[in-house]
């Protein structure tokens, strides 16, 4: 019990074998645990991302946002984030074929 009690309260000395065990069992698991034990803690895409040609900006950035009103709004979202005078010329919905979803828009800079 003594021992068990010592490991959990982590009352070994620094550079003992008994510590460098526990230190390894800790990175063990930090390195080797499967991803369904990361906790939810996966990165997260850029909800606005610089694509060949344009803008990728995710739908949930445009949601609500009238048509006449979505260059305007797509440019305001792509200036703040990357600190630039873009004027955007269009924006383009993009949808998923198989559920007909919408994943997103495309904007395009203005030539």
């Amino acid at each position: 019990m003594d021992a068990l009690n010592k490991i959990l309260l982590w009352d070994y000395r620094r550079a003992s074998w008994q510590y460098d065990v526990i230190v390894a069992v800790i990175l063990g698991f930090i390195f080797a645990a499967p991803f369904y034990l990361s906790f939810g803690d996966r990165p997260k895409a850029a909800s606005i991302a610089m694509v060949h040609g344009g803008y990728w900006i995710e739908s949930q950035q445009l949601d609500g946002v009238a048509k006449d009103q979505l260059a305007q709004r797509a440019a305001a979202l792509v200036n703040a984030k990357y600190k630039t005078r873009t004027v955007i010329s269009s924006v383009e919905p993009i949808f998923d074929e198989s559920e007909k979803e919408l994943k997103g828009y495309l904007a395009f800079p203005q030539q």
